[in-house]
């Protein structure tokens, strides 16, 4: 007689023959069904039943067109759009759009389905989605990324809403993208209604927004820090990255006391042993968000740092890491690194930039572990509360979204922390990945075959 297999065993099997081709989709399905087999195998009759591990990852829509537009030479060029509407199990599709050379099904599916996770921890009725294009607004003009997302939204238009589907910004697309996305869509829909996040708040965004998921990540970190009794003023802190998520990591992260040694980009990192201050992180945000130059011009300008090229910032000593740039940027090495440099902490502000191997190498290490879907969420946080206010007519104050948000991520810290409980450890990437899919999962019986 053959032995029977676990719900999780057969459906991991499932998954990845389905999806051979789709290594960061499969290594985010893996990380939820590692961490919480033992609940979905509880509970496993009903589940199997009613498919929920199935349908929750495999998208509801998968949508691609061509995008077509002109550069400034006039000559033609195309590239692929894509939105993947993952589940509206609790809400609208919420997530981002990000412009990369990168983009491709796998990559996209992967944070959809994470999506689904961190927006259910939020609290709010959003449900998972995520979207871009293969186009790279590095080197182009500004009339050239206008034109590509007019085009991109001539597309897009047609499956989204307020009340369907709401994009927000990524790597790739910030303010200047939302603007010309949004005056698309309402010249297409002749409606202006909230269906993008990330809006300027003279048009419809929120305060804080720009800000949330940097913030985020440090009040969720503190939050931690506190549970242990660790206060965070007077840590060393590593940050990767020098976009929107690690800019504002640093500047929360030092009006709270620590000091932040490093930020990194594509070509390399800085260390500035004195600390990275606020004239310091005004230089390198004039620097990437407006001459769209390099980080290594940092040390022409801070004599005392050092810049190392082609190198990420792990091997460095200090108290906390803070991966805020892209996907896998820590490896097992890279974790080997942090644990003997003195890293007690590694709270994520990317999305899956541990590889599973390295989460695990610092969990057994006994570093505190705190996965993106958590400790990021700060932006779809919210991008969530800028859809409460646009559906209310209202403009929050930027103290009432900030206490709304340390609130938010108060609660997800909480939550994990409750869920995540192994003996007298506690496990931030159960506790994540079981409160949401307790909730989502929930919803999807009630719902029936939706």
């Amino acid at each position: 007689m053959a032995k029977a297999t676990s719900y999780s065993s057969d459906f991991t099997s499932w998954v990845e023959a389905r999806n051979p081709h789709e290594p960061e989709f499969l290594q985010a399905v893996r990380e939820f069904v590692n961490s919480t087999a033992d609940i979905i195998d509880k509970d496993s009759t009903k589940l199997r039943a009613a498919k929920i591990l199935e349908r929750l990852s495999e998208p509801e829509r998968v949508i691609t067109f061509r995008v077509v537009w002109q550069n400034d030479k006039g000559g033609t060029e195309v590239n692929r759009g894509y939105r993947i509407q993952m589940s509206s199990a609790i809400g609208p599709y919420k997530g981002g759009l990000r412009f990369h050379p990168s983009v491709n099904l796998s990559i996209l599916k992967f944070l959809a389905f994470e999506q689904i996770f961190k927006n259910a921890l939020t609290g709010l009725p959003m449900g998972g989605g995520k979207g871009g294009s293969d186009f790279d607004p590095k080197g182009k003009s500004d009339a050239e990324v206008m034109r590509f997302c007019q085009a991109f939204m001539t597309e897009l238009s047609k499956y989204i809403g307020a009340s369907t589907d709401v994009p927000a910004g990524d790597i790739g697309v910030g303010g200047r993208e939302i603007g010309y996305l949004f005056g698309q869509y309402k010249r297409i829909r002749n409606v202006f209604e909230g269906v993008l996040t990330g809006k300027d708040a003279k048009w419809g965004g929120s305060l804080i927004r720009p800000e949330a998921t940097g913030f985020g990540v440090v009040y969720f970190l503190n939050n931690m820090l506190k549970a242990e009794g660790i206060e965070l003023a007077g840590k060393r802190v590593l940050v990767s990255g020098s976009g929107n998520v690690a800019q504002f990591t640093v500047k929360k992260a030092t009006e709270l006391g620590a000091k932040v040694l490093t930020m990194s980009d594509s070509d390399g990192y800085i260390y500035d042993e004195e600390g990275i201050n606020e004239a310091k992180l005004n230089f390198v945000m004039e620097l990437k968000n407006v001459k769209r130059g390099r980080l290594s011009e940092y040390v022409k300008k801070f004599k005392k740092a050092k810049y190392v090229a082609g190198k990420k910032p792990w091997g460095e000593k200090a108290d906390i890491a803070l991966p805020c740039a892209t996907q896998n940027e820590i490896n097992e090495q890279d974790a080997k690194l942090l644990i003997s440099g003195g890293v007690k902490a590694v709270v994520e502000g990317a999305n899956m930039p541990t590889t599973l191997e390295a989460t695990k190498i610092l969990q057994n290490a006994g570093v505190l572990f705190a996965p993106g879907k958590a400790s990021n969420a700060g932006g779809v946080a919210v991008s969530g509360l800028e859809m409460s206010q646009n559906s209310m007519r209202l403009s929050w104050t930027r103290e009432e979204v900030d206490t709304k948000l340390q609130e938010i991520m108060r609660n997800i810290h909480d939550t994990c922390r409750e869920y995540g409980k192994v003996g007298k450890t506690i496990d931030y990437v159960r506790g994540a990945n079981a409160a949401a899919f307790r909730k989502v999962a929930g919803a999807m019986m009630e719902q029936g075959l939706a």
